[in-house]
């Protein structure tokens, strides 16, 4: 799992069987100091509840696609978490639970 910030949503006019009702959301991943790591990704929302700039945390491959109602649907990214709070440790580093 990776914690990332949702930046965006996503309007598909079609989509594939199954992902019908889902929102598609942009996310941009973060490091473990909360900076942004690599290029924005399109994730589906397993959750049906995350927001504009809400830390979340997803799942890519077929772990992403495990996460969704129907499992074998066509995504790379799912978000299957909102994060309440975040701990650091003595870097400033994210770190255990908070």
């Amino acid at each position: 799992m990776q914690l990332a910030r949702v930046v965006g949503t996503v309007v598909a006019t079609v989509k594939t069987p199954g992902l019908e009702g889902i929102r598609l959301l942009v996310i941009q991943p973060l490091d473990r100091h909360g900076r942004p790591s690599g290029g924005s990704v399109v994730a589906a929302d397993a959750l049906h509840t995350a927001g504009p700039d809400e830390l979340v945390y997803f799942v890519a491959a077929r772990e992403a696609a495990e996460a969704m109602p129907d499992p074998f649907v066509p995504v790379d990214h799912a978000i299957v978490g909102i994060v309440d709070a975040v701990a650091t440790d003595a870097d400033g580093a994210a770190g255990g639970p908070a």
